[in-house]
């Protein structure tokens, strides 16, 4: 079974670049607070990269 990860966004997307917003919204964060779970892949983990600064990454 694959690992899983929980993303957190902690941090307001405000003045973050229009690459990076579309990144929150493809990982299914909108709203401070909420968190999803994903898959542990390379592209996911990629995704997390881009937005590192404004999310908290727990492993499952």
């Amino acid at each position: 079974m694959a690992k899983k990860i929980a993303v957190t966004l902690v941090r307001s997307p405000i003045t973050c670049t229009p690459k990076q917003r579309r990144t929150l919204k493809a990982l299914g964060l909108q709203k401070v607070g909420r968190q999803v779970e994903h898959s542990d892949t390379p592209e996911i983990r990629g995704m997390i990269r881009v937005v590192d600064f404004l999310v908290n990454v727990e492993e499952i």
